[in-house]
């Protein structure tokens, strides 16, 4: 499941800037994806700084809220307790209209009952897990529309040109999620479509992992300058308390081992045979880390 961002009806892409406070801003931006390429459009995107719910090295949560200039409308993007929202909503005295969920799992949908309850919130998702969110209330796919805000959204299933991916429990910042209901071709098959999208393309994950994930690629791929070099900036982050969450596809191609499945040093240290393809390779390096 994945959450992608495209610019306006032109498919331009946009840039991420900083500022100081932690927020993140894309002016202009007129559309979001969601789940596996959809793609929902509103006005502008505005997200809070990343909260950490259960432990800094465990769980990154993402609070973040979409509104629209001069309107009272917010929607929440994934969530698993219920009361930092409903602080930092308080704080803002804003109201929460939407809740968009990438997938089902639990630490992704904890929240939606309590604040469906609170504020009268719709839940979102895809119709691919409609008997599996909580609360669901507004199942998309591909072509519909809904409105956010008073502007139309409109659904559509290719995800095309991006520079930002909200990728879930997909990919992770060295990683990639563990194979719960899918297979190592399906999971390959996935990060292909991710790594066909541009270097500078900004990667959210759904969790903070990136400190463990960098101690499994590096026994695997000692020699990357560039892992060691990315490794070691990770650790810096993570002792001042701070998140590693965005990272980019330039350097997950050039550090992550489940992007990295053709690397002849990855393929000698876990004795992956040069005929394996990658799809097999890739389930190889995934049972060795499930069992780092």
């Amino acid at each position: 499941m994945q959450m992608l961002c495209r610019a306006s009806s032109a498919v331009a892409s946009f840039p991420c800037s900083r500022v100081r406070s932690g927020q993140c801003l894309w002016p202009g931006m007129r559309q979001l994806c969601l789940r596996k390429g959809l793609v929902y459009g509103f006005m502008r995107l505005l997200s809070t700084p990343f909260r950490t719910l259960r432990g800094a090295s465990r769980s990154l949560r993402v609070a973040e809220f979409c509104s629209v200039s001069n309107m009272s409308s917010s929607l929440q993007i994934e969530l698993v307790k219920a009361v930092p929202i409903i602080d930092a909503l308080s704080r803002k005295n804003w109201n929460l209209t939407y809740i968009l969920n990438t997938h089902h799992h639990h630490d992704h949908t904890g929240g939606n009952a309590e604040l469906k309850a609170m504020y009268g919130a719709k839940v979102i998702g895809s119709g691919i897990d409609k008997d599996r969110i909580p609360g669901i209330d507004i199942v998309l796919k591909d072509g519909d529309k809904w409105m956010f805000a008073g502007h139309e959204v409109r659904v559509i299933e290719t995800p095309g040109h991006t520079r930002a991916i909200f990728t879930g429990d997909t990919l992770f910042s060295l990683s990639c999620g563990k194979l719960f209901e899918g297979t190592p071709e399906q999971m390959h098959s996935s990060l292909q479509r991710i790594m066909s999208l541009p270097d500078g393309t900004n990667v959210y994950c759904g969790h903070e992992y990136t400190l463990s994930n960098s101690k499994f690629a590096l026994s695997v791929e000692p020699k990357n300058e560039a892992l060691k070099s990315y490794a070691a900036h990770v650790a810096q982050l993570r002792n001042k308390g701070l998140p590693t969450i965005p990272t980019t596809l330039k350097i997950e191609k050039a550090c992550n081992p489940f992007l990295r499945t053709s690397s002849t040093e990855i393929r000698q240290a876990l004795d992956i045979p040069a005929t394996m393809n990658e799809a097999e390779a890739l389930g190889v390096i995934r049972r060795a880390k499930d069992n780092f």
